[in-house]
């Protein structure tokens, strides 16, 4: 049995991102349909969830479905809105006894009616959790996030109340989902692909990546903290030289 890394409290990242990668191909690869592999996911969600907040990160976006996945199968997108109502259901007394915040990027108003009410009350009930901020990417696009928040403050400046040349990029910032929490420290994308896919476009400006094979049903607390112990070992300089930050 291998020895799970030893890991510095004082290093962890404080914002984790996950691109939720492979469970189609879990289930390919055992000759299951693929809504099998998105159920096995679901085990992974709950326990990556249950890690963070154990450890103490404080900030934890998962990608769950993109403006981009609705072009699939119509029976693959609905059973992946069964599961989101279902693990949603099943988890909120769990989660807000954690005191986990359920949060949501994306466009919620194109989710299934039922959905979006469960949602919309998981966000209710858990809005004072104070441990561990859960983002959801639901129906979530990092261009048409970007888009929005850039056409939010056009419409500022043609009301006058703001001018072009104040615009920085704090006053973006603000306007995007993530308002209020810091940019992940941290990008895991599970199934070995080495792409973005459109996600958190602007926040990850200066995130670690870290890219496994595992594909997404089988990534669980071991992987999860070898990925931890992989981001401590990185020198986060910010564009500065290594002499400047002091560390070889």
């Amino acid at each position: 049995m291998t020895e799970a890394p030893r890991l510095d409290p004082a290093a962890l990242p404080v914002h984790v991102a996950v691109i939720m990668d492979g469970n189609g191909r879990w289930a390919q690869k055992r000759n299951l349909p693929r809504a099998v592999g998105h159920r096995q996911g679901v085990d992974s969600v709950r326990e990556i969830v249950t890690n963070s907040r154990d450890l103490g990160i404080g900030h934890l976006t998962l990608y769950a479905f993109s403006t981009e996945n609705w072009k699939r199968p119509p029976l693959e997108v609905q059973a992946l809105m069964g599961l989101l109502k279902t693990f949603l259901q099943g988890e909120l007394d769990n989660l807000h006894r954690n005191q986990v915040r359920v949060r949501c990027l994306g466009q919620i108003d194109r989710l299934p009616a039922e959905v979006r009410s469960i949602l919309e009350t998981a966000i209710a009930r858990t809005a004072d959790n104070t441990v561990l901020n859960l983002n959801l990417a639901l129906s979530y696009g990092g261009r048409h996030e970007i888009t929005a928040a850039a056409r939010q403050l056009a419409a500022e400046c043609c009301s006058g109340a703001l001018r072009p040349e104040e615009i920085s990029e704090e006053m973006l910032a603000a306007r995007l989902y993530t308002t209020g929490q810091p940019d992940p420290d941290l990008l895991i994308r599970t199934g070995g692909e080495s792409r973005l896919s459109n996600f958190l476009l602007w926040q990850l400006s200066y995130a670690e990546i870290y890219i496994t094979e595992t594909l997404w049903p089988e990534f669980r607390r071991d992987q999860y903290l070898a990925a931890l112990a992989d981001f401590q070992g990185r020198q986060r300089r910010f564009g500065r030289t290594p002499e400047q930050v002091g560390k070889p």
